[in-house]
């Protein structure tokens, strides 16, 4: 039974979202949520995320809705102080929501950004502390989280540790649901 879930994947604009209203960050969430709630209902009891802006910030705020039905905590980990110091406005407001109201919140590194090695020692202890990861991710282009991927399929192939994926054809499943949920939006073919 795996407890403790890590979630990571793109940052916004790596998949061209630059806009905390995009409709595609629903999709994003309701995908988390979809494979959250059936982990919850298997047990799940925490979930670890670093913070960063796009799918670790989306799936904080999914917990955090979630929490209002089922018992799972949140932990927000991040690198290093100050990590959204260059992010936009409404990022930095969504991320200091998510800290305040994060069931646990701790620096792994307590200064700013020093190097890329703070972000080498954040995968290594999310996977460390998780029993199996949930990642949002088009193996084929997979952006800043293949360094995590690659751990995380390291860690796979030593110790079987379980690797959750949301793949595009995920995305797609939950914007055609939506599509069909909808039948009055104009077509846009």
């Amino acid at each position: 039974m795996i407890k403790i879930l890590t979630i990571t994947g793109y940052k916004s604009f790596e998949i061209n979202i630059y806009n905390s209203d995009d409709q595609k960050i629903s999709f994003i969430k309701k995908a988390i949520e979809k494979r959250l709630i059936s982990l919850i209902e298997e047990g799940l009891e925490w979930v670890i995320v670093s913070g960063q802006m796009g799918v670790e910030l989306w799936a904080a705020e999914v917990i955090m809705d979630l929490q209002d039905t089922y018992d799972i905590k949140l932990a927000v980990i991040p690198p290093f102080d100050n990590q959204e110091s260059r992010w936009p406005e409404p990022y930095k407001e969504a991320y200091q929501q998510v800290i305040i109201q994060a069931d646990f919140f701790e620096l792994l590194y307590q200064s700013d950004y020093k190097g890329p090695h703070q972000f080498k020692a954040k995968n290594k202890w999310l996977l460390e502390k998780s029993q199996a990861s949930l990642i949002l991710v088009d193996e084929e282009n997979p952006g800043s989280v293949k360094f995590f991927l690659e751990e995380a399929k390291k860690k796979h192939n030593q110790t079987d540790y379980p690797i959750y994926y949301i793949t595009p054809f995920d995305l797609d499943d939950i914007v055609q649901e939506w599509l069909e949920n909808n039948p009055d939006l104009p077509n846009s073919d």
